[in-house]
């Protein structure tokens, strides 16, 4: 589907008509597709700042928590006059502020096998930004029954990862980590804490596989992990490989259904 870019769209738009791939071509198909952003938090808000910026037409964000003081160090959608507000609602502000044509959902509900198909089902993209172990396996196997691409990312201090989830083409989260990690191994940011600018790092290279994906440019961090370390300033990349038993996302594997994802990674 075609149509015509606004004068204002030519406008706002116009340093992306020069770059090799894009185009007013290439807008067309930013203004057009949907993004879903799990978590507005350290790694929603520079990718959903940055998709904005772009023109990504429909922009859903899931997020159940509300502004606090302690989430300003690094969640940069949301002010200090905003604490106690919904983090969709402040999100919502923020990015309308900046790009009052597109389009932002508002899902202030926390995430469950009971709602992701509903919610899931309206969007093209996937983008994990959340920072607990059962909605990343929810995330990761809604994304297998939907066929959506789901894009990874996560922090620790001065670490993040991110890759490419992408059913059919590659791996899926659960060929990585079949079963959680003990608690004791893997710390929340709560708990651990996270260098306030990393989840900008690894949610910018969020948001560049999710315009890559929309383009259909490039190639992508399907069956590969980049891993950013901070403190040496240097990124590694490890090949990942599709698990042939992959109970989830295994050829001819019937979807297995969702589980009680709390009870898994509390096991």
């Amino acid at each position: 589907m075609s149509f015509d870019l606004t004068e204002s769209q030519t406008i706002r738009y116009s340093r992306h008509f020069n770059v090799p791939g894009v185009g007013k071509q290439g807008q067309r198909k930013l203004l057009q597709a949907k993004v879903c952003i799990i978590g507005a938090g350290g790694l929603g808000s520079p990718v959903a700042y940055y998709l904005a910026a772009a023109g990504v037409g429909t922009i859903g964000i899931v997020d159940f928590d509300v502004v606090d003081v302690s989430n300003l160090q690094r969640q940069i959608l949301h002010t200090t006059d905003r604490v106690g507000k919904p983090k969709v609602d402040s999100a919502k502000q923020s990015i309308l502020a900046l790009n009052p044509e597109i389009r932002v959902e508002t899902y202030s509900e926390k995430l469950t096998s009971q709602n992701v198909e509903g919610i899931f089902k309206n969007y093209d993209i996937i983008v994990d930004g959340c920072d607990n172990f059962p909605t990343r396996y929810l995330v990761n196997d809604a994304c297998v029954l939907l066929k959506k691409p789901n894009i990874h990312g996560s922090v620790y201090r001065f670490e993040g990862q991110v890759s490419v989830f992408w059913p059919g083409k590659g791996p899926c989260y659960r060929c990585l980590y079949p079963e959680p990690p003990p608690p004791e191994l893997a710390p929340s940011c709560a708990e651990g804490g996270v260098l306030g600018v990393l989840p900008g790092v690894i949610g910018m290279l969020e948001a560049v596989e999710a315009i890559k994906i929309i383009l259909g440019k490039g190639d992508l961090l399907v069956g590969r992990l980049i891993c950013y370390d901070g403190l040496k300033a240097q990124f590694r990349e490890l090949k990942l490989k599709r698990d042939p038993n992959c109970p989830y996302c295994a050829e001819g594997k019937k979807f297995p259904g969702f589980i009680n994802y709390e009870q898994f990674c509390n096991v």
